[in-house]
Formats: structure tokens, C-alpha cells, sequence
């Protein structure tokens, strides 16, 4: 199944349920403060900061049926398809923050994130934050197996398809620490999330500075 197909079907059953960390995030980003949230689904994370007070947000998600999904349940929220696989349609040092949630876990090889976050860092202004949220490998006998069977295929360990139709990653801690070394990393922490299929996950977010 094509990825955008998968998702735009998923767009009318999943609940995403990866905890946003509002209160770190808010440590460091004013609420003035202009934010992209890019792979935005249907919007609930924007929704969430919007509840909380900021304002000047976009979203975007190459997932027509995610954002009408969205502009359906967040009328008041500015969420766009985005129209070209790899530019965001934003000019340069134009965001103030840009949040990363569960979007890497989509991106299968290391050179599309490396150009995805070198996308991330043209749009973001100096100064600017990059928060982050994904997927870290898991060891139990389950993850492992699923691994193990797609390697080969993807040339990745930690590269999986789901039954019905997805192709996910997990990520090694340094495979990310390397991804995201051109940030000055104010947080870090590694979580237990619940998946979008009500298993659990090791995981993390991530907060960083883009440099001057």
C-alpha cells in the first residue's frame, strides 16, 4: 500500500496518543512565538498549544484525509497539505519553533532525515527551537523478530511493516544523537510511549536551539 494511501485511510480511526510535553516545550517558546508542526496528522497537537495559548501555528502533513480530518475537528486552526515531498512551503528562518512528533518513525533511511531535518533547520530562525518526539529500538522478542525480517529489505535494523500497510522505524539513541548533533540540545529524555496500536515503545523528545 502506498504510505499516503495508508494514511489517509488511518486518518479515520487512529488516535495518536504520544504525550506532548507542553511543559518543557514552554520553557522555551513564548507564546508569541510563530510554530510549524510539521507531519501535524490531524492537528491534536496544535490544538493542544492553542488551548494553551499560543496562537500563531501552522500544520502540515502530506496526508490529504489528516488535515481535513483536522479543519474538521480544529476549524480555527491554519492546516495545509503539503504539496512537494521534500520543501516545506515556508521561506527561510521564518518559524520560531518547529515540532518533529512522530515523523522520523516515517522517514525510512538515514539520508531522507538527514535531508528532512536540513529542511527543518532552513525554515527555523536562529534561535529557534526543534522539539522532537519518535521511537527508540526496542529488545523484547516481539520488535526484535519484526527487525530482523525486514532488515534485508530496508537496510535498516529497526525498519518494520505493519500488517496493514505501513513501513515504521524505530531508531537507535546514536543514530538521533547524530541526526540532531546541529542543535544545541537543551533537553533530552528517553520515555515509554503507547503506540498507535496500543503497544508500548521505548521513546524520547528532544528540545534543541538552532545556532546563531
Amino acid at each position: 500500500m502506498d504510505q499516503q494511501e495508508y494514511w489517509n485511510k488511518a486518518a479515520e480511526t487512529k488516535q495518536f496518543t504520544t504525550p506532548f510535553q507542553l511543559e518543557a516545550f514552554e520553557k522555551y517558546v513564548p507564546r508569541v512565538a510563530s510554530i510549524l508542526d510539521v507531519g501535524c496528522g490531524y492537528g491534536r497537537t496544535l490544538d493542544e498549544l492553542y488551548r494553551a495559548g499560543w496562537r500563531d501555528l501552522i500544520g502540515i502533513d502530506f496526508s490529504e484525509g489528516m488535515i481535513q480530518r483536522g479543519r474538521d475537528e480544529y476549524p480555527y486552526l491554519d492546516l495545509r497539505v503539503k504539496a512537494e515531498a521534500e520543501r516545506i512551503d515556508l521561506p527561510d528562518e521564518s518559524a520560531g519553533a518547529v515540532i518533529v512528533f512522530a515523523v522520523l518513525t516515517c522517514i525510512r533511511t538515514d539520508a531522507e532525515q538527514e535531508r528532512f531535518i536540513a529542511e527543518i533547520r532552513r525554515v527555523l530562525r536562529p534561535g529557534g527551537i526543534l522539539y522532537v518526539n519518535d521511537f527508540l529500538l526496542n529488545a523484547d522478542e516481539r520488535n526484535a523478530a519484526r527487525y530482523e525480517k525486514f532488515k534485508d529489505k530496508y537496510g535498516v535494523y529497526g525498519v518494520f511493516e505493519l500488517p496493514e500497510g505501513a513501513v515504521c522505524r524505530h531508531h537507535d539513541e546514536l543514530w538521533i544523537k547524530a541526526l540532531l548533533s546541529g542543535f544545541k540540545e537543551l533537553e533530552y529524555s528517553r520515555l515509554t510511549f503507547t503506540t498507535m496500536n496500543g503497544h508500548t515503545s521505548n521513546g524520547f523528545y528532544f528540545i534543541g536551539r538552532a545556532e546563531k
